[in-house]
């Protein structure tokens, strides 16, 4: 059986994450996702709600597993047995940097090899940091982001938002 790991925060899952996950799921025999948890990184969405988003995707995968993770990518595929990570990049910016991270974790750990996949071209310019901007702001999400995952954006700003609503225009006095 051949397992891959697919490492990312997935802060939120995107449309791009989907598309690498359900390509991967058909390539390899296994696929072993890992949310990465970092505790000096601000997530917006805790490791279980990253989970439970992830678990939902991964449904109708039946070759598709999902767990969190708290260290180095490499002990994690240690210990796991996994020597093949999976990388989605989606234009040379992110090759540039996921190469890197590449020879780092190869450094660390010789018996690990990364493979690209380029997204697909609809994918190309989400990134999780704007769609949590545009989301902040209550703009249309529904075609960068599951709908599990639009669903669980709104809720989580209109949580935050509802706070910090005092009916004062910015910069106005009360």
């Amino acid at each position: 059986m051949f397992k891959v790991l697919l490492p990312g925060t997935f802060d939120p899952p995107t449309n791009g994450h989907l598309n690498i996950l359900r390509r991967a799921s058909r390539l390899f025999d296994a696929v072993q996702v890992v949310i990465a948890v970092n505790p000096s990184k601000a997530y917006l969405f805790d490791a279980d709600e990253r989970l439970s988003m992830m678990n939902e995707l991964a449904q109708g995968l039946p070759n598709v597993s999902v767990s969190t993770w708290n260290g180095l990518i490499v002990d994690f595929a240690d210990r796991i047995d996994v020597h093949v990570i999976v990388r989605g990049v989606r234009a040379l910016a992110d090759f540039e940097y996921e190469f890197e991270l590449s020879l780092m974790n190869r450094s660390l750990n010789p018996r690990i090899e990364t493979i690209f996949l380029p997204t697909d071209q609809k994918y190309s310019v989400i990134r999780s940091s704007a769609i949590k901007e545009i989301a902040t702001f209550g703009g249309d999400i529904s075609g960068m982001v599951p709908p599990n995952v639009a669903k669980a954006l709104h809720e989580k700003f209109r949580t935050r938002t509802a706070g910090a609503e005092t009916g004062v225009p910015d910069g106005g006095a009360p």
